[in-house]
């Protein structure tokens, strides 16, 4: 009887098992990476990229048996680059159980979605959030970029202003948001430290609005012989086109946020001649050469801003869970500060404060309706 009995527990279970393996019940629990950003609205053409980006980083992962044998799962999250959206955003990537992020796209998102990651002990790390003080305030130990701060972006934009484009007289203009404010107010303060020019006039627009003929007058008024823009590309290529419509021929120097083929579309002819700061050309780059070509199969286009960035940040972030063999946001930071990863950008690492070690601004020109770097 007993016989019978323990030779019906083994059957029992041997038939659980092979139903189990049928289910994939036993398969190993995919690794959750949120992926955070503008996928809509006007500012979608910086989120988008970063989206593909990570896609077709963790399709090469998953294919060569992901990390530690464990497949990754990306789970996307849309806040249309408003900070009201971004905090629910991270709150409903958080309930579905990531343990890392790669966003968010905007600073001002960024800001307000920090808090819910920190709180949740889950590692971030952004292609594209440059305020300095996600990384300088101390605030925020579970952030890392894969670009660097705005403090380095205006200093790029204020030296070659002055000392590239022999300007002294300078209006430093800006959107009001965190990116934008922010980005200006060092622009300001490196203005004033350099002895060589002095701002002329420093002026808020309201993102969104129709006419910015007022702002476009005052510029006109100060005699500035070139304008500084912190903000994004829907507001410059309004300011632009109107400051050329009343055949002002005041140079126009911006930053990575007006770095992107949407603004020369919009501002068509308008675009030439404009300046902006962006991440340095990487184009070489073996690793940069072989992402924009699957981008490109599966797109039939360029790959837009902040495409090398996000491969970068999805790179960094997958070295560190491998080597690290853990979800432990200590853990993978430890990897993170370390340990080199190859990128688009070469090998890089991050501080203490998580700011990236290899990469740096230059400047780009548009000409004959694309961007070109000439510093």
């Amino acid at each position: 009887m007993k016989f019978k009995n323990t030779c019906f527990i083994l059957t029992t279970l041997a038939l659980s098992l092979a139903v189990c393996l049928a289910t994939g019940a036993l398969a190993v629990e995919p690794i959750k990476i949120g992926v955070a950003g503008a996928h809509s609205g006007d500012l979608a053409s910086y989120g988008l990229p970063t989206l593909k980006a990570a896609q077709l980083v963790v399709k090469d992962i998953n294919e060569k048996g992901g990390i530690n044998g464990a497949p990754i799962e990306l789970i996307v999250g849309d806040d249309a680059c408003k900070p009201e959206i971004a905090s629910n955003t991270a709150t409903k990537l958080v309930s579905a159980g990531v343990k890392a992020v790669i966003g968010h796209i905007c600073s001002g998102a960024t800001k307000a979605a920090l808090p819910i990651y920190r709180d949740a002990k889950v590692l971030l790390i952004s292609p594209s959030a440059t305020t300095p003080s996600l990384t300088q305030s101390g605030e925020y130990p579970n952030f890392y970029r894969t670009i660097a701060a705005d403090d380095a972006q205006a200093r790029t934009e204020v030296d070659f202003t002055i000392n590239i484009l022999k300007v002294q007289k300078i209006a430093v203009i800006h959107d009001k948001g965190d990116y934008g404010k922010g980005l200006a107010e060092f622009a300001r303060t490196f203005i004033e430290q350099s002895g060589k020019a002095r701002v002329v006039l420093f002026e808020g627009v309201t993102p969104g609005a129709v006419d910015y003929s007022a702002v476009v007058q005052k510029i006109k008024h100060s005699g500035a012989e070139a304008v500084i823009f912190g903000g994004y590309h829907p507001e410059a290529s309004k300011i632009v086109g109107q400051m050329r419509q009343k055949r002002m021929t005041t140079l126009f120097v911006s930053d990575d946020g007006v770095k992107d083929d949407t603004f020369i579309r919009v501002a068509g002819k308008d675009a030439e001649g404009v300046y902006a700061t962006g991440p340095a050309d990487v184009s070489k780059n073996p690793i940069a050469l072989e992402y924009r070509e699957k981008f490109k199969k599966t797109e039939s286009a360029d790959p837009g801003a902040f495409f090398d960035n996000a491969v970068a940040a999805t790179l960094a972030l997958a070295n560190a869970l491998a080597k690290a063999e853990s979800i432990d946001q200590e853990t993978m930071a430890k990897v993170l500060h370390n340990d080199k990863v190859a990128t688009p950008f070469g090998a890089i690492q991050f501080d203490a404060k998580g700011e990236p070690i290899g990469i740096e601004f230059s400047i780009y020109q548009v000409q004959n309706g694309q961007y070109v770097q000439v510093r």
